[in-house]
């Protein structure tokens, strides 16, 4: 049997992570459950920059996807978002 490295179970690890966030997003019908699959998505991208040495980049994709856009898409969401409420009627 041969020895797997700790660096690939920890690439296979979050490379699974990547992927099944980024597929909930698509597939979650809730826009609430899909903005915070996105940013576990988007870490999840981070987390792999660190692992190819690439420090900046992972800062970076943190301050600006995570910070930035995910914010913005919360606050849209949160602005938008009805109550639990039933649908109004259209009357014409």
């Amino acid at each position: 049997m041969a020895v797997v490295p700790f660096e690939t179970l920890a690439f296979l690890l979050f490379a699974a992570v990547t992927v099944g966030a980024s597929m909930g997003v698509v597939l979650v019908r809730d826009v609430w459950h899909s903005a915070l699959l996105l940013g576990v998505a988007l870490l999840s991208v981070a987390i792999h920059y660190v692992m190819l040495s690439a420090e900046f980049l992972a800062a970076m994709q943190v301050l600006v996807y995570v910070g930035g856009v995910l914010i913005l898409i919360t606050f849209a969401v949160m602005l938008v978002r009805r109550e639990g409420g039933p649908e109004p009627e259209v009357t014409t």
